[in-house]
C-alpha cells in the first residue's frame, strides 16, 4: 500500500465510524505523523530525539543499534496472524 492507499483506507475507516473527513486532511494527518521527503514527521522526530512512540496494541516505534525499528504489539501480531478480526 502506497501513501495515496494509506489515506484512502484512513478516510474509508474514519467514515465508518461516523467521521467525516476528506482526503486532504487525512493526508495531512498522514505527512505529519510520518513526514514526506521534505519534512520529518512526529514519529522521526521522536525517533532522532532518542525517544519510543508506543502506540498501545499496534507496538512501539524506537531506536535499535541506531536504526528505526518497530516491536509490533499484541493486538497487530494477533490479526497479521489471523488470531483475531
Amino acid at each position: 500500500m502506497d501513501r495515496s492507499g494509506l489515506v484512502e483506507a484512513v478516510a474509508h475507516k474514519a467514515a465508518d465510524g461516523g467521521g467525516d473527513l476528506s482526503l486532504e486532511q487525512v493526508g495531512r494527518v498522514v505527512d505529519a505523523l510520518f513526514g514526506t521527503v521534505d519534512r520529518a514527521g512526529a514519529l522521526a522526530e521522536a525517533l532522532r530525539a532518542g525517544k519510543t512512540v508506543t502506540l498501545t496494541g499496534f507496538g512501539s516505534f524506537h531506536q535499535e543499534d541506531g536504526e528505526p525499528s518497530l516491536r509490533p504489539g499484541k493486538a497487530l501480531n494477533e490479526f497479521v496472524h489471523g488470531e483475531v478480526g
